[in-house]
């Protein structure tokens, strides 16, 4: 299970990723059940890793980036 330090996570972006109606919350959920993916709050922002290479970015109010293919990468299309 992933533990994230959300002392600097913007607001909009903790409501989105956390609260069951929030958009990002169905890849939070996949998050939870992989073990090869990581995360860190980096200038407010969700940088997420799998095996240590990040793959994709989360903000509260911009749109996702995606940086490397990545079966989290296919939901954000899909939300």
């Amino acid at each position: 299970m992933i533990e994230i330090d959300t002392t600097n996570m913007c607001s909009h972006l903790q409501k989105k990723l956390f609260e069951e109606e929030g958009i990002y919350h169905p890849i939070w959920k996949m998050m939870q059940q992989d073990s090869e993916i990581t995360a860190v709050v980096r200038s407010r922002q969700l940088h997420i890793y799998r095996n240590g290479k990040k793959v994709l970015i989360l903000a509260g109010k911009s749109a996702p980036k995606i940086i490397r293919e990545d079966r989290l990468c296919e939901m954000v299309g899909k939300l």
